[in-house]
């Protein structure tokens, strides 16, 4: 165990340096082209950072008015029968759109369920396995000038019914 820790505090370094390394031997100017490369990540964080600002906050206002509990309290028979926790539903809608503000609610199951509990299993487990479907889908197809996005959204969204149920039996199988 402890070379696998030892190896976890080298292994950036030395992807660092081989890049560094292999840049300098191609003959590429490796310092400017970092730069470069920050510039437009930069330009691209200023482009999205308007669609993170309106999910956070409507995230917060969805939660402060109560809908959530009250959207998830409506599903719960349904839910509960296919082992999906009732606090749960809020978290599965908001992460389609944004990991960060799914965050926040990750830690409200954490303080109200605990994080050993099943819901705490379920959530974690799922945090992991799926993706945010329609931030995706948005910013990096725009990003990348993709037009024909045909069965893309149906299949994203199947993955993220595989990756709910997975989570579901996961946590079912360690708690």
């Amino acid at each position: 165990m402890g070379i696998l820790t030892h190896m976890s505090d080298i292994i950036i370094p030395m992807v660092i340096f081989f890049v560094v390394g292999y840049g300098m031997v191609s003959g590429i100017k490796v310092y400017e082209t970092f730069l470069k490369g920050a510039g437009e990540g930069l330009k691209v964080v200023g482009e999205i950072m308007p669609t993170l600002i309106g999910l956070m906050v409507a995230v917060g206002v969805l939660r402060a008015s109560g809908f959530f509990d009250m959207l998830g309290s409506l599903l719960s028979p349904f839910t509960d029968a296919l082992g999906i926790p009732a606090q749960m539903i809020p978290l599965l809608i908001v992460k389609l759109f944004s990991s960060s503000a799914a965050t926040g609610l990750v830690l409200d199951i954490f303080k109200s369920a605990g994080p050993d509990s099943y819901a705490g299993m379920v959530t974690s487990i799922l945090m992991s396995c799926t993706e945010t479907v329609f931030y995706t889908m948005s910013v990096y197809f725009l990003a990348a000038r993709v037009t024909k996005t045909r069965h893309t959204l149906a299949g994203a969204l199947l993955a993220t019914l595989a990756g709910t149920a997975a989570s579901v039996v996961l946590a079912g199988l360690l708690v």
